[in-house]
């Protein structure tokens, strides 16, 4: 009906009159069947109306109606999006491909349907989300996607009258070799811009043999051009004298003397190229060049930008001219809100004149180079290396500056030197431990001879025991110190933490107080650990009674949390600490709501004799102790704290591999069996403290043994060499001339199945892989009368079984 009306205008005369004699015939047969010349004139009249109408509306519908209705022709979308260095794809909402451009079909295939493609499987999942938010947002980007054939980037954009399709488009990822970019500058405009300034450029392999070179350097060198330099050696060109001054070969040392400029091109931005060997670009120098062309100075720029070592340059007034971006992250230009105009600006008073002065003599005198340490405004407490280097040849630049990046580096020689420190206190604590513990020993074997001989309701009873206490007091302080100097004895066996964890969260509640809340938490599937559980007791006790202190002190209701983790080497990685090996660690965090740890205190907190709470206090041997189990159960610990804000101790415990036939013990306090006293056999005692040694003697001869006693190894010894049978052999370890282990070995060799006794305040465990003596026992010092009594009968009656 839309076609023959709106023809209508351009049909011919003839069509008309056919149609008003169709009109007058019809209105003839109406009037002859009605007789009614009044209807017959309104049926005429209606009629002509109509067909007036209907023209009407034809003349105002589209002329194309009929295209509307006809499909598209996706033909023309294909030569819209042919393009050869991107792929381009639509789909309908469904997923279906309608329409792809040839490299789409090339790099794809033109029936794959994005995102379902030949990419990897993180790649296809970024992929997938940048579709769903492409069709909810109306556009998307999906970066570094990762195919068997390239990496690509990927832009995706809905489109259509009603929104209904979605463009995707794949734009190649180009890998960028900044050497073989490097070379082709050389040997362009950069290459003829530092030739014009005067200077020589050449790059060199990391093999040294020359990948490219600007011409001024080719004719200098070797008078030849730059492609005949490529592959030959690049210290074949350069000879030096006996002053180590650099010459070029061609012209000996009667030539001028030149200076290197040694920079490494390594892309920043290229994780895997770090740990590589780079090409680097020498820039030579020398002394007699001419000012060049200030239009040097961009290129120049452009090239240092691209360089990681931090580097600027300043004019002759010492203003900067530019710095880029490693130069601007090392000295922490930043932060500083405005790029001051000066270097000078950006270190402390104190230094600021003598940069100045450096910078000026730079640029004013002959072409040289020097170092000099500087403290930066932004950490004035640790000192960096300035490099500078005067320049003649790039126009108004005058100085080239040098800075590196250390705070890496800084870290880490901190690091070093706090556990250097820690590792020589450790050694000075187990010393004067060891020493004091042989005080102590004799101290409270006399205390317990004297009760002996005094009743309870004695005058001196009372007196004695509060010697013996204070006594017992200084060997807990002396078995910290041990602890920290990691030689005190400890029972490891393999154990879960939460166990422990639970085992003293009891005393945990009695210790904090009411007004702090305890919280644990625990992850679940927690390796086991291997450590003595009641060392790691005192490591719990230790760090919630420090943190109850720094709750208290900060006057408000706190939280005590105590949490246990399980850490992967993926964790451990992500942590990027140097000192934690990557590994599968099970960690205790202790954290607190307290005040804090002050920055310049933090550092020092494991150090022995060290609090920072108020005189009388506190003893600093807390987080030493700590520090010391965690250390010789082969863990690591790091504290982290923000002041007004709390502290949180991290303990990270290597998971022990349970292998056949282990078990997880229980965690529950060791309850030795005591040895009945009293006792017969003859006993050698070697000590040479005379008086543990008498100490010794008199508790043993109270219990019924024959004690026969010696001042040092060789003298016992000899004692045996004499041919006196013994039962047992009690020695201390550490003696002058000859030790307690060997003379155990020398009297092994007279006496094989003579049972030996050592009595150390050193570490059980440690001693045991020293001396490595079958049938060897131990008594920790100090010990009492009634110890070393108890420890004589339980070693001779085991020895008693066995024979």
């Amino acid at each position: 009906m839309l076609g023959p009306l709106r023809d209508l205008p351009s049909r011919s005369v003839p069509d008309a009159a056919l149609i008003g004699l169709a009109i007058v015939a019809s209105a003839i047969a109406i009037q002859v069947m009605t007789d009614l010349w009044p209807l017959t004139a309104a049926y005429a009249g209606a009629l002509l109306v109509f067909i007036a109408v209907m023209r009407a509306a034809v003349r105002r519908a589209p002329v194309d109606a009929e295209e509307r209705l006809a499909p598209p022709d996706w033909s023309v979308t294909v030569a819209a999006i042919e393009r050869p260095d991107v792929a381009t794809v639509i789909t309908e909402r469904g997923g279906k491909v309608v329409c792809a451009n040839t490299r789409y079909g090339e790099w794809f295939g033109f029936y794959n349907s994005p995102p379902a493609l030949a990419l990897d499987e993180d790649s296809q999942e970024r992929l997938t989300r940048s579709a769903q938010e492409a069709w909810r947002t109306g556009e998307a980007v999906a970066h570094s996607l990762v195919g068997t054939n390239g990496r690509w980037h990927a832009v995706l954009r809905r489109a259509g009258r009603g929104q209904n399709h979605l463009v995707w488009e794949f734009a190649p990822v180009e890998t960028v070799d900044l050497g073989a970019r490097l070379v082709r500058q050389l040997d362009d405009k950069l290459g003829r811009a530092l030739g014009a300034a005067g200077v020589q450029a050449v790059a060199v392999s990391a093999e040294g043999e020359i990948l490219g070179a600007n011409a001024d350097f080719a004719l200098r060198a070797a008078g030849d051009v730059p492609e005949n330099l490529v592959g030959r050696e690049f210290v074949e060109f350069l000879v030096t004298d006996d002053y180590d001054r650099i010459y070029y070969a061609r012209e000996g040392t009667s030539g001028e003397d030149l200076r290197l400029i040694h920079l490494p091109v390594v892309d920043p931005d290229d994780p895997q190229a770090k740990g590589r060997n780079p090409p680097v670009l020498f820039l030579i120098l020398e002394g007699g060049l001419h000012a060049g062309n200030a239009a040097a100075l961009p290129e120049i720029e452009s090239l240092l930008a691209l360089l990681p070592l931090g580097l600027a340059m300043t004019d002759r007034e010492g203003r900067f001219l530019f710095a880029n971006k490693a130069f601007r992250r090392a000295a922490a230009l930043d932060t500083l809100g405005e790029i001051p105009s000066f270097p000078s600006d950006l270190v402390v008073r104190e230094d600021k004149s003598a940069l100045a002065d450096s910078i000026r003599r730079h640029a004013a005198g002959t072409p040289s180079s020097g170092a000099m340490p500087v403290r930066l405004q932004a950490s004035p407490e640790e000192p960096v290396t300035l490099s500078l280097a005067g320049v003649r040849g790039l126009g108004e630049a005058a100085v080239l500056l040098s800075l590196k990046d250390t705070t890496e580096e800084t870290r880490l020689k901190r690091q070093v030197a706090q556990a250097t420190k820690m590792q020589a206190v450790g050694q000075l604590a187990g010393g004067v431990a060891h020493d004091f513990n042989n005080v102590l020993t004799a101290i409270i074997g006399y205390c317990d001879l004297m009760l002996l001989r005094h009743a309870p309701g004695d005058s001196d009873y009372d007196d004695i025991q509060q010697i013996r206490a204070n006594s017992n007091r200084a060997a807990s302080l002396t078995r910290q110190l041990l602890a920290f100097s990691r030689q005190q004895t400890l029972r490891p066996q393999i154990v879960q933490l939460p166990d422990v964890v639970a085992e003293v969260s009891a005393l945990l509640k009695r210790l904090i107080g009411e007004k702090i809340r305890l919280e644990v938490n625990h992850d679940r599937a927690l390796g086991a650990v291997r450590a003595d559980p009641q060392q790691l007791e005192q490591v719990i006790v230790n760090l919630a009674v420090n943190a109850r202190d720094a709750m208290l002190a900060k006057g408000e209701v706190g939280t005590l949390t105590i949490s246990t983790r399980k850490i992967t080497p993926r964790e451990v990685r992500a942590l990027k600490n140097e000192i934690l090996p990557p590994g599968n660690y099970t960690a205790l965090v202790v954290e607190d709501t307290g005040e804090g740890i002050p920055a310049d205190s933090l550092g020092k907190i494991f150090e022995p004799f060290f609090t920072t709470k108020e005189t009388g206090k506190g003893t600093g041997l807390g987080l030493s102790t700590v520090y010391g189990i965690v250390k010789q159960s082969d863990g690591f610990i790091f504290a982290d704290s923000e002041v007004g804000v709390g502290t949180r101790f991290t303990v990270y415990l290597p998971v022990h591999i349970v292998m056949a036939g282990e078990a997880v013990a229980e965690v529950k306090k060791d309850v030795e069996p005591r040895a009945a006293f009293g006792g017969t056999g003859k006993i050698l005692l070697v000590e040479d403290e005379d008086t543990v040694r008498a100490v010794a003697e008199r508790a043993l001869v109270r219990q019924g043994y024959t004690v026969t006693t010696a001042a040092d190894g060789e003298e016992g010894l000899e004692t045996v060499r004499e041919g006196q049978e013994f039962d047992l052999v009690i020695s201390d370890v550490v003696m002058p001339t000859m030790d307690g282990p060997a003379m155990a070995r020398e009297i092994r060799k007279l006496r094989p199945a003579l049972p030996v006794l050592f009595m150390s305040g050193y570490a059980e465990e440690q001693l045991r892989r020293e001396i490595d003596i079958a049938s060897m026992y131990f008594l920790p010092k100090p010990f009492s009368v009634a110890q070393i009594g108890e420890k004589v009968a339980s070693v001779l009656s085991a020895t008693r079984e066995r024979g």
